[in-house]
């Protein structure tokens, strides 16, 4: 999926909060012994570094690139509209403006979300995903939380749409 995530750090040379573009990807796992239907398990990794001002400067500079896992579940189902929850945690790796020396920070992330998949054709669906991400205590107290929507393309392999 292609990811717009606001950074939740400083503003863009237009005054905006600043927006970083990159590219997510899904795996899902729905077929738990012993689970409820609809539960499942997710793991995601993004990678978000473009959309980086025209001359980019050390000072400019922001990336993320995470790994996260956790359970989702499927609370509604119709037959091309699937609507989820989720809550993912796991490592992220932050680049970002130096405060001193420090410009790079490794740490656990959490981070809910919610989202859709629309059927597209046959076992190709459209997925559209929001994500709210916490980084704690990165800079002593505070946090930063970076947030936003990854649009994409998934495929089904085992038909989960239409078996719950």
């Amino acid at each position: 999926g292609y990811s717009a995530i606001t950074m939740d750090w400083g503003h863009g040379s237009d005054g905006n909060p600043r927006i970083v573009n990159g590219v997510t990807v899904w795996a899902e796992w729905y077929r738990i012994p012993f689970t409820p239907r609809g539960f499942g398990v997710e793991a995601e990794g993004e990678h978000v570094n473009w959309n980086q001002p025209t001359n980019p400067t050390k000072l400019e500079h922001l990336r993320i690139d995470a790994a996260l896992a956790g359970p989702i579940y499927r609370w509604r189902h119709y037959k091309r509209f699937d609507v989820y929850g989720k809550f993912v945690a796991g490592i992220g790796s932050i680049d970002f403006p130096p405060v001193g020396t420090y410009s790079h920070d490794t740490r656990t992330v959490w981070a809910p979300g919610f989202g859709a998949d629309v059927r597209a054709w046959n076992s190709f669906w459209v997925r559209a995903d929001y994500e709210y991400q916490f980084w704690p205590h990165l800079f002593g107290p505070h946090s930063l939380n970076p947030r936003g929507y990854t649009l994409g393309l998934t495929y089904d392999f085992s038909t989960i749409h239409s078996k719950y």
